[in-house]
């Protein structure tokens, strides 16, 4: 089915994310980790390429996280009774939002932890 217009299409796919929201533990979790970053972005003054960077990886995670939720849903629809082929379906879908988070805290320690031992060693060359 098409979408009558493209302000449909819009108001679609934010009630999708008001959905995650709403119902996902795991997806507010990571919405309140991707304001923290942001937060450290803005204390640590981060450059254009890296915020580019960032907010790539914070949208990789909330982009697998929503796949997860639509997969479970369909999952659901398509096999409310338990199915082996349903667990592997949502096992997969699961370990695609691991694996998107496990990237993101690579690149968050790539970009962040340089600027967070310069930090401490500023604190502790200062105290001694």
């Amino acid at each position: 089915m098409k979408s009558p217009s493209l302000h449909a299409s819009f108001r679609f796919a934010f009630e999708g994310l008001a959905y995650a929201f709403r119902t996902q533990r795991n997806f507010r979790i990571h919405c309140f980790i991707a304001l923290v970053v942001c937060g450290a972005g803005v204390g640590f003054g981060l450059t254009a390429t890296q915020w580019a960077i960032v907010a790539a990886v914070i949208g990789l995670v909330f982009q697998a996280e929503l796949v997860n939720t639509a997969i479970e849903a369909v999952t659901d629809r398509a096999s409310p009774d338990l199915h082996p082929l349903a667990k592997v379906a949502k096992d997969c879908a699961a370990a695609g939002v691991f694996v998107s988070a496990l990237i993101a805290v690579a690149v968050g320690g790539a970009v962040f932890l340089p600027r967070v031992i310069a930090l401490f060693q500023n604190v502790w060359g200062n105290v001694q």
